[in-house]
């Protein structure tokens, strides 16, 4: 396999989507769940784009960085190629531009935090557990 495979091909980021506790982010339904819970435990969506080089290089950052239990926090994954009206209803409803890639923290039914690209990887998500 080259190297432009190696960086842009979606076996790799199959794998790093696979290692992290992702919950699909695929219907609006989903968005109340995420307030609701948000009560207990921060949820945290990551809007990522498939199609684009930017976010499957942050993306595949985040994996590797993430050390987090399905005990502390909830992480989404929103494909927002896939699933555009929901990534629209996110950005409606928690009141951020949307961007992509892009994470969002919720706690007390509130985005406590947000970024996208390069900032993602720079976040302390210790901060916010």
């Amino acid at each position: 396999m080259g190297l432009f495979n190696k960086l842009f091909s979606n076996s790799v980021e199959q794998k790093d989507e696979n290692t992290l506790p992702w919950v699909d982010l695929n219907t609006i339904n989903q968005i109340q769940a995420i307030i609701d819970t948000s009560a207990t435990k921060p949820q945290v969506i990551f809007k990522h784009s498939t199609r684009c080089g930017i976010s499957r290089m942050v993306i595949k950052q985040f994996a590797e960085d993430f050390k987090f239990s399905d005990h502390q926090l909830d992480l989404y994954y929103l494909d927002v190629i896939a699933y555009r009206e929901v990534s629209n209803a996110v950005a409606h409803t928690f009141n951020v531009v949307h961007e992509s890639p892009q994470l969002l923290v919720i706690k007390n039914s509130n985005v406590i935090m947000h970024d996208s690209h390069g900032g993602i990887n720079d976040l302390d998500l210790n901060r916010f557990i």
